[in-house]
């Protein structure tokens, strides 16, 4: 008969996404996990089986929890550079009011763990091509009624837009000038016309 788990699995992941955050995938003891996440080892074997499966569901949870709020403005956002203002602005609010100057979980893991763990690569891909197409259809919606009127391709838009998330995410490691982060967001807004 399976034992039922005594914990809740989202606060659970919440707390190893801070841990794996802060720490960095190899920086996290499985001690690290056990005493952060408050359940025992043998809970944390049963449950997740290891330390990269729990890595990889916390990576999922942290994308799911930043899907629903990328969904949200693409859908609450006439505008098509209003919508991507907010995506823009969404990256900087939440990095400015980090005071441990973490960075972007998703970049972290791109750098650390991507490049020798397949399945973590996959899903900073599928992460990637998420946040892509949130901009796509954005730039794609401002082409079609005339407020984007760049003459560049809106894939070559959108990618050069997602280079400037990836950047902004990059360089919250080492500066909380909101003045910075406002640069680059009037830059980046600046080719769509």
């Amino acid at each position: 008969m399976a034992r039922t788990k005594d914990f809740d699995e989202n606060e659970v992941l919440a707390k190893a996404v801070s841990i794996f955050w802060l720490k960095g995938y190899n920086g996290t003891s499985m001690q690290d996990l056990v005493d952060f996440l408050g359940i025992s080892r043998s809970s944390l074997y049963d449950t997740y089986v290891d330390k990269n499966t729990l890595y990889l569901k916390a990576l999922e949870f942290y994308q799911r929890a930043a899907s629903t709020r990328i969904g949200d403005i693409v859908s609450n956002t006439t505008s098509a550079k209003e919508t991507i203002k907010q995506l823009l602005e969404l990256t900087t609010t939440d990095l400015l009011k980090d005071k441990q100057h973490k960075g972007c979980f998703m970049v972290n893991a791109e750098v650390e763990v991507a490049p020798h763990d397949a399945k973590v690569k996959n899903l900073i891909c599928q992460n990637d091509r998420q946040i892509e197409e949130a901009f796509f259809q954005a730039i794609q919606k401002g082409k079609e009624s005339g407020e984007i009127t760049s003459s560049l391709d809106a894939r070559a838009l959108t990618r050069f837009i997602l280079n400037a998330v990836k950047g902004i995410r990059v360089s919250a490691k080492t500066t909380t000038d909101k003045n910075f982060f406002n640069d680059i967001i009037q830059t980046t807004l600046s080719i769509l016309d």
